[in-house]
């Protein structure tokens, strides 16, 4: 556990503009605090919001950028104070890596909605400095934000479970939606909707998904489990299952019309948002008034959250549906995502690549 005297530098891939376009970059790590965790990186899924970010799609960009959010890696050390983890142990490490501590969802364990949470990149971290993510060989986090991987889960599986695994188990804990016999239906079929598909079906739910074509119908019912498969525009079926779901948890990441999809839900029917839009979304008030219907939201989830939801994974045997790239691959692998080009999520091979130019 001995300290390493040396400045440490590492490599990552970072955009350096809203191109979004990722190249080699090194930048200095910090020290190892006392609850800090120095992680090497096997592993890091590609999720949506990379590509927000990398693009500058919401405003709040700052490069150079190393992306990365859904990291697995091994730990090299660890500080002083830290009880959770020892070196060798495989641990990942999720959306944030820190949070004020003290407001009233910290105290809640709820820090994800913490107003001075610290997001894995794209952040400046408490000593001042830059947080860069998972595109990189190395991370050092404190332990609050890191989490054990089961035994026998594999890394590159248990990536996309640290931001869309969590993000969709999230609601269905909070909102009361783990209880068997429920009617759920799962609009979008990526990264995320694919999980919500895995978690429903492994809660005992009909699930149907809801989709803006027929390219996934066969996906949908055959790989993943799903009961029933619509699209969206399809008007004579969207009528047959009016009233007929309890929840929805919509998925979509771009801007598009509610009250098709309100229509469907039952009295007290939860719309549960969680696609990041930066344009207004708009609905007829009646829509929701008639049903006593909930549009609401949820956001990644706890640590606590990801710890009970990787509990779960193990439990049910679940895993994601992913497609392994190198690093040289990862500027290809965002324009196919953008693209909607993958099923269901891209996993970056970090200690197989080669990082450097």
């Amino acid at each position: 556990m001995g300290k390493v005297e040396v400045e440490r530098k590492t490599t990552g891939w970072a955009a350096r503009d809203p191109s979004g376009l990722l190249s080699p970059y090194t930048y200095t790590l910090r020290e190892t605090g006392p609850e800090d965790v120095h992680i090497r990186i096997i592993c890091c899924g590609i999720c949506h919001t990379d590509l927000h970010h990398t693009k500058n799609d919401l405003g709040t960009s700052n490069y150079p950028m190393v992306p990365g959010h859904e990291v697995v890696g091994e730990v090299v050390e660890v500080g002083s104070g830290v009880s959770k983890f020892t070196v060798g142990d495989i641990v990942g490490v999720g959306c944030l890596v820190g949070c004020c501590g003290g407001c009233s969802p910290c105290e809640r364990d709820l820090e994800q909605y913490c107003p001075k949470k610290i997001w894995s990149y794209n952040d400046v971290y408490i000593d001042g400095q830059p947080t860069q993510g998972g595109f990189a060989k190395a991370t050092v986090v404190h332990q609050k934000f890191v989490v054990k991987i089961p035994e026998g889960m594999a890394a590159e599986q248990a990536a996309p479970l640290l931001c869309a695994g969590v993000t969709v188990y999230s609601p269905l804990s909070h909102f009361g939606l783990k209880k068997p016999g429920l009617r759920g239906g799962i609009l979008g079929l990526g990264g995320v909707g694919h999980m919500g598909v895995k978690f429903a079906k492994a809660m005992g739910h009909h699930v149907t998904v809801i989709s803006s074509s027929n390219k996934k119908r066969e996906e949908a019912l055959q790989d993943l489990g799903a009961d029933d498969y619509v699209i969206g525009s399809d008007q004579s079926k969207m009528n047959e299952l009016a009233d007929s779901m309890d929840y929805i948890i919509d998925t979509v990441p771009v801007h598009h019309a509610l009250e098709p999809y309100l229509s469907l839900l039952r009295l007290d029917g939860k719309l549960i948002l969680m696609g990041v839009i930066n344009n207004p979304l708009q609905f007829l008030t009646p829509m929701v008034m008639i049903g006593r219907k909930v549009i609401t939201g949820s956001f990644i989830g706890s640590m606590k959250e990801t710890e009970e939801m990787l509990e779960f994974c193990k439990e049910k045997g679940l895993s994601s549906i992913i497609e392994v790239v190198k690093m040289d691959y990862v500027n290809t692998a965002l324009e196919r995502l953008e693209k909607n080009d993958v099923r269901y999520r891209f996993v970056v091979d970090v200690e197989g690549s080669k990082l450097e130019a």
